[in-house]
């Protein structure tokens, strides 16, 4: 569903692929049917209404995403994706879309009155997105996944820098972003809330490296036949280095921490130098973690109130007052 407040135009996909347009009288104790949009041969997964614009945008299982004018009720254009969509955000200023799916890429597409061009694809999850939201002030786009993680692309630097977020034990489910204080708020499956602060500069995790033997002791890794003979030496698993993303041994990296500037809240591997490198301000959380004792499943944040709006699984609606940590 999508509900507009201003006209209280609500548009509602359907298992058959149409979106149904309903006005809700003032007291809200009415709906009054507007108008149908055959948008899809599937069911509907995505739709944004975008009053500026008088767009109905949308998804579905068909693997399409379409735009309709609400006023004429005429389909605008469409695009094929390459998986069923599960996230959908829209920058009113520039007109570009962006599309998160189930193979885990985010599509970015410039829509015009009547026909979209693709500006590019992007990948950094190993799951499929199950969330996106956009900051058109800051113009970074934030995607959840199904990898339990929280990406944050800075389309607007134009450096193609990506900020990993690891906060959940379980599929990041919805996304929130309070504006004027930069917080992100995301849930999980795993019943957690998380509220991490944006106002601080982050880092982006390194890249893996490759590597036959550990980059701390020269020990080879066990498929490194020809040295394990050399050295008659049994070769050892590879791991990383979070923070450095060295390959190195069990021995070289017997030590954990938390790296909140570069996302990671929960302690992970590093390298014994780089554990001597980190410092105790280094290790400040950014994020506060809050349990909401269900499976989330949708979110509403009401930034004027600081009301938080959280469905779950359980059938139970739950109403949060965030004031105390949005701030």
């Amino acid at each position: 569903m999508s509900f507009n407040p201003e006209t209280r135009r609500l548009s509602i996909g359907l298992d058959n692929g149409t979106i149904s347009e309903f006005i809700l009288s003032e007291d809200y104790n009415k709906m009054t049917s507007v108008k149908n949009y055959q948008a899809h041969q599937s069911r509907v997964t995505m739709i944004l209404f975008v009053l500026e614009l008088e767009w109905v945008l949308s998804t579905g299982q068909d693997k399409q995403f379409a735009w309709h004018c609400s006023e004429s009720g005429q389909r605008l254009g469409g695009y094929r994706t390459s998986a069923v969509a599960s996230g959908l955000q829209f920058d009113v200023e520039t007109r570009h879309v962006f599309i998160g799916d189930h193979s885990g890429q985010v599509t970015i597409l410039k829509l015009e009155q009547e026909n979209c061009t693709l500006v590019t694809t992007f990948r950094g999850h190993t799951g499929g997105v199950t969330a996106l939201c956009w900051d058109p002030v800051q113009r970074v786009l934030f995607s959840g996944s199904s990898d339990h993680s929280v990406i944050m692309w800075d389309i607007g630097g134009r450096k193609g820098t990506a900020i990993e977020l690891q906060g959940h034990n379980d599929k990041v489910q919805a996304l929130s972003y309070a504006q004027h204080t930069r917080q992100l708020i995301s849930c999980g499956g795993d019943g957690g809330i998380v509220v991490w602060n944006m106002d601080v500069e982050r880092q982006e995790t390194p890249e893996w490296l490759d590597s036959d033997s550990c980059q701390k002791c020269d020990q080879p890794f066990f498929w490194n036949f020809k040295q394990m003979w050399d050295s008659k030496k049994i070769g050892l698993r590879q791991h990383h280095c979070r923070k450095c993303g060295k390959a190195v041994c069990g021995k070289c990296s017997s030590k954990r921490s938390s790296i909140p500037l570069m996302g990671f809240e929960f302690e992970v591997r590093v390298c014994d130098s780089c554990h001597e490198a980190i410092t105790d301000e280094e290790r400040a959380p950014t994020a506060t973690f809050h349990d909401s004792k269900h499976n989330i499943v949708h979110v509403h944040f009401d930034a004027t109130r600081g009301w938080l709006l959280t469905s779950g699984t359980d059938k139970v609606i739950k109403l949060w007052d965030m004031t105390p940590v949005v701030s």
